[in-house]
């Protein structure tokens, strides 16, 4: 089996010296690597910036990226021939319109910025997904969650989302935890309970594994 999977935040830079980022340490991206690759996976994580070193478990290749572009550039040249893709990063929605060149300096009490969207990976992937390939999406909300989650796996094509909650302690960003709730293709949905990100990797790698078609 062949896995894609993004992880951490993406750092869109408006100079040289600032960005915009988020707070995606890329503990569960990781996790999951991990996961994957201990049930004999060839997996390739495709990492935004993050404090974690690359995994040393002899399946998992790193490839190191910083932003939107980079993550999708890579991700699409990966993606044909990856039997699971598993998109775990924080990609920023929004980049600057322009990067300055030099660092842009304090003038006046105000800085407008013009910001762009960056491109969505996971949609625009989602387009050229072939039947037997089989597609992950994470959805970090902070309210009306299971709506939004069943929507991002409409409009992504996903075949599994892997939904948590800002509103629920213990879960999200910069935590060892995190509590999710899967939602699948065919309207079931499963809720774990707070438990350590290793622990709710092995669960999302069971989850994909029981969908599988039987030839992967």
């Amino acid at each position: 089996m062949r896995v894609l999977l993004t992880a951490g935040p993406t750092y869109e830079p408006l100079d040289p010296v600032r960005f915009i980022g988020n707070h995606s340490t890329g503990k569960m991206g990781y996790a999951l690597a991990e996961a994957f690759a201990a049930i004999g996976a060839d997996v390739t994580l495709i990492s935004g910036p993050t404090n974690l070193p690359d995994p040393a478990h002899p399946r998992i290749r790193t490839q190191r990226v910083e932003t939107a572009d980079q993550m999708y550039a890579a991700a699409a040249a990966l993606a044909p021939t990856a039997d699971v893709w598993v998109f775990a990063a924080a990609v920023a929605d929004y980049k600057p319109a322009h990067v300055a060149a030099e660092k842009i300096k304090k003038a006046g009490d105000t800085l407008t910025l013009e910001l762009v969207k960056n491109v969505d990976i996971a949609a625009t992937l989602g387009k050229t997904k072939r039947p037997e390939q089989f597609s992950v999406g994470f959805a970090l909300e902070t309210n009306n969650e299971e709506a939004h989650a069943q929507d991002k796996l409409r409009r992504k094509n996903f075949d599994l989302v892997v939904l948590n909650s800002l509103r629920d302690a213990g879960a999200g960003f910069r935590h060892d935890t995190n509590k999710v709730t899967l939602l699948d293709a065919q309207g079931e949905s499963r809720i774990f309970e707070v438990k350590p990100k290793a622990e709710v990797a092995r669960d999302i790698v069971d989850a994909v594994l029981a969908r599988l078609p039987r030839e992967v």
